[in-house]
């Protein structure tokens, strides 16, 4: 697997606990950023690796920024992407089981980085279910194709 990872400013101490956390699972990423603690437009670190996860140049993307629902709205205009805001374990189990996200958007004013760890961990590691689920990723792919 290969992950794309970036955060804004309100994001980049998480980020570089995930990175060790993707070093320690022998996860394969590419950081895009940002490298200050000065404020930063979101949309500039989202959109970049949002694509990358929509051309299919990496498998996964994760997203931090203040609340991660910046980095969210902003990965989700993609076509193709289904970017998941989670701050617990169990909604990142279940985007990835249900909803097949493929990218993870979390908040660093909102979870401490441990919890962090735990999410990532969690999201990285589960699979998508398929069968009722993928039925309705299809529908939404199928919208994505008439409209976008």
């Amino acid at each position: 697997m290969k992950v794309a990872i970036a955060s804004d400013h309100g994001g980049i101490h998480i980020r570089e606990e995930i990175k060790q956390l993707m070093d320690e699972m022998g996860i394969e990423y590419i950081d895009l950023g940002c490298n200050c603690e000065t404020s930063v437009d979101y949309p500039d670190y989202a959109i970049p690796v949002a694509e990358k996860v929509a051309r299919g140049e990496v498998d996964r993307g994760i997203l931090i920024c203040g609340t991660g629902i910046g980095m969210t709205i902003a990965a989700n205009k993609v076509k193709g992407i289904r970017c998941a805001l989670c701050h617990d374990v169990y909604s990142a189990k279940l985007t990835r089981q249900h909803n097949d996200s493929n990218i993870l958007a979390m908040g660093e004013r909102v979870i401490g980085p441990g919890l962090a760890r735990e999410i990532a961990k969690a999201w990285l590691t589960t699979e998508f279910e398929g069968g009722r689920h993928a039925r309705r990723i299809e529908k939404i792919s199928e919208y994505e194709s008439k409209h976008l």
